[in-house]
C-alpha cells in the first residue's frame, strides 16, 4: 500500500530525473514486501527510502555486519535510518571464516555477496516471501564487480539499474529529497584496501579502519589507507595533496600509524582513485 506521505521534492529536477523517481516508486511499491541489502551508502539508502516511504514496515534495511564495515561507518547507517524512520535490522555475517574469501582472490566480492545474500534470503522467505532488493546503480555495471554474479545467482533485484539511474542521479534525488548525506563520499569494505591475493583477516581489517578514522577526523573526508604486508599507503584526492604535507604532523602521524602495527607509511601521489587496485587484473 502506497505511503501517503512522500518524501518531499525540495529541488528542482530534469523531467528525466523525476521520470526516473516515479519510476523507483512505482516500482518499489509494486513488490509488496521488500529487504533491502542496506549499507548506508548514498546508493542503498535511497533505495531503503523509497521502499520505507512506499511500503512503511513491508520494508525493511538490513546491514551486514562484519570486520570489513569500518565501525563508523555503520553508526552512519543507523543513523539515516533513523533519520528515514525506516525499520532497519544488523545481520552478522561471516565471511571471513570462508577462506575463498579470506584468501583474497581476484573474485572476493563475489564470497561476501554470496554469504550476503543467502541470509538474506533466508529474512526474506520469513518476511513473507518478500523481494531482496539492491543499491546497486548502472554506473557499477562497467566496474569490476563479481558480488553482481552472487546477487544474480539470488534474483536479487536492482532497482536502480531498472530504472537507468547511475551515481550522478542518485546525488541529484538525494538531494531534491533533503537527505543531507546526499554528497556522501563512496565507501567500499574495508576489504577493497589490500591487494588480491593478500591474505585479509579482522585484526588487518581493524587496523586500517583505525587508519583511516584517523585521518578522517583531521579532515580527510575522503581517504584511503591501502595496506600492502606492514606498509600503509595514503591515498587522498590529488588537489589536497600540497596542502596535506604543508599541514601534516609527520611525525605524530608515523609514531601513531606505527602504534597501530604499521611498519611504514608512504603517500601516493597520484592521488586517490577508487578501484586503483584492479589495476593489477588488467595488467594480468
Amino acid at each position: 500500500m502506497l505511503n501517503s506521505r512522500p518524501h518531499p521534492q525540495l529541488e528542482t529536477l530534469s523531467d528525466q530525473r523525476l521520470a526516473q523517481l516515479q519510476a523507483l516508486r512505482t516500482l518499489i511499491s509494486a513488490q509488496g514486501t521488500v529487504v533491502v541489502a542496506y549499507s548506508g551508502g548514498v546508493d542503498s539508502t535511497l533505495v531503503a527510502a523509497i521502499a520505507a516511504e512506499q511500503l512503511g514496515p513491508q520494508a525493511q534495511a538490513i546491514t551486514g555486519v562484519s570486520p570489513a564495515l569500518a565501525p563508523h561507518l555503520l553508526e552512519e547507517a543507523r543513523w539515516q535510518a533513523r533519520w528515514l524512520g525506516a525499520a532497519h535490522r544488523e545481520l552478522a555475517t561471516s565471511e571471513l571464516s570462508d577462506p575463498q574469501y579470506a584468501s583474497n582472490p581476484a573474485d572476493r566480492c563475489y564470497f561476501c555477496k554470496r554469504e550476503l545474500h543467502a541470509l538474506l534470503a533466508e529474512l526474506a522467505l520469513q518476511a513473507g516471501s518478500a523481494r531482496v532488493l539492491d543499491g546497486v546503480n548502472t554506473d557499477d555495471l562497467g566496474d569490476h564487480r563479481p558480488g553482481l554474479v552472487a546477487a544474480a545467482e539470488r534474483g536479487v533485484l536492482s532497482p536502480l539499474v531498472e530504472c537507468g539511474i547511475d551515481k550522478d542521479g542518485v546525488r541529484q534525488l538525494s538531494r531534491a529529497l533533503g537527505f543531507p548525506w546526499w554528497d556522501k563520499p563512496a565507501q567500499p569494505c574495508l576489504a577493497s584496501r589490500f591487494p588480491y591475493g593478500e591474505a585479509i583477516s579482522a585484526p588487518r581489517l581493524q587496523r586500517v579502519a583505525t587508519a583511516e578514522r584517523w585521518l578522517q577526523l583531521r579532515g580527510y573526508g575522503r581517504v584511503r589507507v591501502r595496506s600492502q604486508g606492514d606498509t600503509a599507503r595514503i591515498e587522498i584526492p590529488a588537489d589536497q595533496i600540497s596542502g596535506f604535507l604543508d599541514s601534516l604532523q609527520r611525525e605524530a602521524l608515523v609514531q601513531d600509524f606505527r602504534a597501530m602495527g604499521f611498519e611504514a607509511v608512504s603517500l601516493d601521489l597520484e592521488g586517490l582513485i577508487s578501484g586503483k587496485l584492479n589495476r593489477a587484473l588488467a595488467a594480468d
